[in-house]
């Protein structure tokens, strides 16, 4: 029979890394001021081997709206634009000799907001699902001995974690959301 500590603990952990993974995703998106972070997942191809762009070109920071990427090898200027428009990450790549990536439109943001929030919503729904899991943990503990009240107080704990953990979705979720349509 699992007691109330163990399964206490266990519900936790995977709220926290359902919530962990959503700031990760979340870090991923490109919002208003420029990241070099949004680049972590482009592979380039070079000479045969998919290294990340931060493998085959310098990647810079100039301002708060420009990533600036230049290219140790100046033939990878090609390769290096078309995996970033390959990526899907809705970056358009202008192209001088060295590369700048230009700031957001405004279609876009809106775009990434809704990427965003179906990212939330993935979320919620594990946070919801270790909730359940645990409240059905909570009466086979009971079926198999655990006084009611304490079955009860368990499922009074799990709800009030979801409730905590919920909240802190939502400001994740309204932080990133006012980064990205700050213009």
């Amino acid at each position: 029979m699992a007691d109330t500590k163990t399964i206490m603990t266990d519900v936790e952990g995977r709220m926290q890394r359902a919530i962990d993974h959503l700031e990760e995703e979340l870090n991923n998106v490109r919002a208003g001021k420029a990241s070099p972070n949004v680049l972590n997942g482009v592979m380039v191809d070079y000479y045969g081997s998919m290294p990340p762009v931060s493998g085959v070109a310098s990647v810079t920071v100039p301002d708060a709206k420009t990533i600036l990427i230049q290219p140790w090898d100046k033939k990878m200027i090609k390769p290096i634009e078309k995996a970033i428009i390959d990526s899907n990450i809705g970056l358009t790549p202008s192209n001088n000799g060295e590369q700048i990536i230009p700031p957001l439109t405004e279609e876009r943001r809106k775009l990434l907001v809704k990427q965003i929030r179906q990212e939330a919503e993935t979320a919620r729904v594990s946070l919801r699902n270790a909730r359940r899991d645990a409240v059905e943990a909570f009466k086979k503990a009971q079926k198999e001995g655990m006084p009611e009240d304490e079955s009860k107080d368990g499922e009074t704990q799990v709800q009030k974690l979801l409730e905590k953990f919920s909240k802190t979705l939502d400001a994740a979720l309204d932080r990133k959301e006012r980064e990205i349509m700050t213009v």
